[in-house]
C-alpha cells in the first residue's frame, strides 16, 4: 500500500514537472514569435525595435548538447569499455545539464542549495568520463563550464573560472597531453562568455524594466497634476458663478444695472476659466498673485463677506507666486461656499527670506470640520478633516504641493472662532529651483 502510494506520488510529480516543461515551452515559442512579428514591423516602418526579445531560457542552452554527440556515438563503437556505464554517465550528465540551466534563469533557483549541489555532482560525472573514457568526452568540460557560467555571477565567477579551467586542463591532460590546453581554453571561454551574455541581457531587462516605471511614475503625477488643477479651477470658478448668480437675481428686482455688473463678472469669470482650463492641460499655467486677490475680493463681495486685503513685502517669483495664488483661490472658495462669514482677510507678508500668507474669516468653518490641514518640512498630513467638503480635497493637494516646495500649510479653526489657512514658502529655496530648472 505504502509502496503503491509513493509510486503513484512519484507519477504525479514527474507528470507536473513534464506540464511545467510543456508550458514553458509553449511561452517561448510564444515569444519568440511575438518577437519576429516585432522585427518584421520595425523593418516596414523603419522604427527601433522597443522589445529586446523574449528572455533566455533554458531552451536557448540546450542546442550545445549537440557537444556530446561524438561521445554518444562512442558508446555504440565495439572497441568502447563498459559502454553500459558510460550511458549511464551520459545519461546522468544531461540530466544534470537540463535541471541546472532550467534553473539558471530565475534567481531563487539558482541560488538554490540543489542547484549548487547539482552543478557539484555535473563536476564529478564530468571528470569520471574524462578519466574513464578521454577523446570526445572531454567535450565535457565546456559544457560543464557553460552550465557554470549561466549559474554562478558576482564576484565569485572569475575564481571559479578560474578554478574550472585548471581542473579540466589538469584531468584532460591523462588523456591527451598538451591537447588539453584546448579543452582549459574552451572551457574558461564558455565559461565567462555565458556568464557575460547572460548578465547583460539581465542587466538590459532591469534597465527597461526601471524605465518603463519610470514612465509610468511620470503619466501618474502629470495625472495627479491635472486633477488638482482641474478641481482648484472648477470649484473656485463654479462657486463664484454661482454666487454672483444669485446675486444677480437678488438685484435684477430692484436694480437692473447693479445685476447686469454681476452677469458681466459671471461671463469674464467664465472666460477665464476657459483659458485657465486650457493652459491646465498644457501644464503652462503660472498664477498671478494679484489677479488672483482681485478676484478674491470680488468673490467676497459677491457672497456679501467684506474683503480686507493686504499685500507687502518684495517681488515674489512666478513659482512663489503660483502657490499662494492657488491657497488665495482654495481657501476664498471655502469661505464663499461654507463660512456663514461677514468678514475675510487676506495678508501677504514677504522677507528676503519666506514669504507668509493668511486667510481669516469670522465664519463657523466648513461643515463638519473637526481637525486640521498641515504640511511641514516636505511631509503633508491630513487629520481629522471630516466631512470638509473641497477643504479636504483642496487643502490636502495644496498642502503637498507646499510641502515639496519647502513649506508648509497649516488650516483649522481659529482661537476666536472662524477659519484660518495660512502658508509659508521659503522664497530662496524656490529661486533657487527655478535657477537650476532654468
Amino acid at each position: 500500500m505504502t509502496q503503491g502510494s509513493g509510486n503513484g506520488s512519484w507519477w504525479r510529480r514527474a507528470s507536473c514537472r513534464t506540464d511545467a516543461w510543456q508550458a514553458a515551452r509553449a511561452d517561448w515559442k510564444s515569444d519568440m514569435e511575438r518577437f519576429k512579428a516585432d522585427q518584421r514591423t520595425a523593418r516596414e516602418t523603419g522604427a527601433p525595435v522597443e522589445n529586446p526579445g523574449p528572455p533566455p531560457t533554458g531552451f536557448s542552452l540546450l542546442p550545445w548538447l549537440l557537444l556530446g554527440m561524438g561521445a554518444f556515438s562512442n558508446v555504440f563503437q565495439a572497441g568502447t569499455p563498459q559502454p553500459w556505464l558510460g550511458a549511464l554517465g551520459l545519461l546522468a550528465f544531461n540530466s544534470l545539464y537540463i535541471y541546472v540551466v532550467f534553473r539558471a534563469f530565475v534567481k531563487e533557483k539558482r541560488e538554490a542549495r540543489s542547484t549548487r549541489v547539482a552543478l557539484v555532482l555535473m563536476g564529478v560525472v564530468t571528470c569520471a568520463l574524462a578519466i574513464g573514457y578521454g577523446g570526445n568526452w572531454l567535450y565535457f568540460f565546456p559544457l560543464l563550464g557553460l552550465a557554470t557560467g549561466a549559474v554562478t555571477r558576482g564576484p565569485w565567477l572569475g575564481r571559479t573560472g578560474l578554478c574550472l579551467t585548471a581542473l579540466a586542463v589538469a584531468v584532460s591532460a591523462v588523456q591527451d597531453g598538451w591537447d588539453a590546453v584546448n579543452i582549459g581554453y574552451g572551457t574558461f571561454l564558455s565559461t565567462m562568455v555565458t556568464a557575460a551574455i547572460l548578465s547583460l541581457s539581465e542587466a538590459v531587462r532591469e534597465l527597461r524594466a526601471a524605465r518603463e516605471e519610470l514612465a509610468r511614475r511620470a503619466v501618474e503625477k502629470e495625472r495627479l497634476r491635472f486633477s488638482r488643477d482641474l478641481h482648484d479651477l472648477l470649484g473656485h470658478t463654479l462657486s463664484v458663478i454661482v454666487v454672483k448668480s444669485e446675486a444677480a437675481r437678488r438685484l435684477a428686482l430692484r436694480d437692473m444695472d447693479a445685476a447686469l455688473a454681476q452677469i458681466t463678472d459671471i461671463e469674464s469669470v467664465g472666460r477665464q476659466a476657459l483659458t485657465e482650463i486650457r493652459e491646465a492641460v498644457t501644464g503652462y499655467r503660472e498664477g498671478s498673485l494679484s489677479t488672483e486677490l482681485d478676484r478674491a475680493r470680488s468673490a467676497l463681495e459677491a457672497a456679501s463677506i467684506e474683503p480686507v486685503v493686504r499685500h507687502s513685502g518684495p517681488p515674489l517669483t512666478a513659482d512663489t507666486e503660483t502657490l499662494l495664488s492657488w491657497v488665495v483661490r482654495e481657501a476664498v472658495t471655502n469661505a464663499v461656499r461654507h463660512s456663514g462669514a461677514s468678514r475675510c482677510e487676506i495678508a501677504v507678508e514677504g522677507t528676503a527670506e519666506r514669504v507668509r500668507l493668511r486667510v481669516v474669516d469670522d465664519g463657523r468653518g466648513p461643515v463638519g470640520a473637526v481637525g486640521a490641514v498641515s504640511a511641514v518640512g516636505g511631509v503633508g498630513a491630513v487629520s481629522g478633516v471630516g466631512a470638509m467638503g473641497s477643504a479636504g480635497t483642496g487643502l490636502k493637494g495644496l498642502s503637498e504641493r507646499l510641502a515639496a516646495a519647502g513649506g508648509r500649510l497649516e488650516a483649522g479653526p481659529g482661537p476666536r472662532g472662524g477659519f484660518v489657512v495660512t502658508a509659508e514658502l521659503p522664497v530662496e529655496v524656490l529661486e533657487r529651483e527655478v535657477a537650476r530648472v532654468g
